[in-house]
């Protein structure tokens, strides 16, 4: 939803996204945080269990728990995201948590547009960490990273214009496509941005495409290339008719993508409700296991399996689950 409003100039209409959550957290005792999904025993024993306890034991919640009000009572929550790092308090003692407070109980919506940190996003966690005395080292620790890669995330933005770091701040560009623009100079930076959001294509390889095709005056350092290394006018014609091909096929797809994703959203909406009841749950665990772990795999969607083109991530966001 948002709300329409004008520009500046009174010229042209702009739409301002409503709030999805309150702007401040809310601090909410654990027992009155209702799950909506139930965990298996074994859960405890898996890696992503051990990552977030550990994560949480070093350097404390980095992401807090989404909660939406139960309606008809008084300071009682739905969990909507951080069933993880909720029962991992729970091991460690803890009582009280600080929460974001959501105006609905989308699930999916959440999990699909939040759940994931953006590259961006991760660079300015691990900066806040470390500018707050948090070494590499413990951060790799917390977060099941090496040193090196933690050291290699802090540097991500070094040379990135902070047009393009807006742009690119809330998607799921790859961190590999940053080290690309930071060998163009800002405005090719901004160009290219702009080209891989309009073709809605964040891949490296576009970004390599991308930067092949740059003028030597448009990088940061300008090489004299090789003969082996030089790109031929046929070799930029054959790119530029990939390029339109892959556009193509990109339209074909979001033609079925739109419709897919709204019957995905319905059924992922109604069986996670239907699996919120406690009764339903134990029913279908006696009755019909099968069904409870498919009905179980699709609440705990997050995106279409074909979708899966972001980067890994690696903080408590994306180590603790749906």
């Amino acid at each position: 939803m948002s709300n329409r409003k004008l520009s500046p100039d009174k010229t042209q209409p702009i739409y301002v996204p409503n709030n999805t959550f309150l702007d401040e957290c809310v601090r909410v005792e654990i027992i009155n945080i209702l799950p909506l999904k139930v965990l298996r025993p074994a859960v405890k024993e898996s890696t992503k269990y051990h990552q977030i306890l550990a994560s949480i034991q070093d350097v404390g919640l980095v992401e807090p728990p989404a909660v939406t009000p139960a309606p008809g009572t008084s300071g009682q929550y739905f969990l909507l995201d951080g069933h993880l790092r909720i029962e991992v308090l729970k091991d460690l003692g803890e009582l009280k948590v600080d929460c974001l407070v959501a105006t609905d109980d989308d699930t999916y919506s959440y999990n699909k547009r939040t759940n994931r940190l953006s590259a961006v996003q991760s660079n300015k966690m691990i900066v806040r960490a470390m500018e707050r005395g948090v070494s590499a080292e413990r951060l790799g620790k917390a977060l099941g990273l090496s040193p090196q890669t933690i050291r290699q995330r802090f540097r991500l933005l070094n040379g990135i214009c902070a047009e393009v770091v807006a742009l690119l701040g809330d998607t799921d560009c790859p961190a590999n496509v940053f080290n690309l623009l930071r060998q163009m100079k800002p405005l090719r930076q901004i160009e290219a941005a702009e080209l891989m959001i309009g073709n809605k294509n964040l891949s490296v390889l576009l970004a390599k495409a991308l930067l092949a095709a740059t003028p030597p005056d448009q990088l940061v350092m300008i090489k004299k290339p090789s003969q082996d290394h030089q790109v031929s006018a046929e070799s930029m014609a054959r790119l530029e008719r990939e390029l339109a091909a892959l556009q193509m096929q990109i339209k074909t797809v979001e033609e079925d993508y739109g419709p897919d994703v709204l019957h995905l959203t319905v059924i992922k909406g109604y069986l996670t409700k239907l699996l919120a009841n406690a009764a339903v749950v134990r029913w279908l665990a006696r009755h019909q296991p099968e069904y409870l772990k498919e009905f179980q795999s699709i609440a705990e969607l997050t995106e279409l399996p074909w979708a899966d083109n972001g980067p890994e991530d690696d903080s408590q966001s994306t180590t603790a689950e749906g």
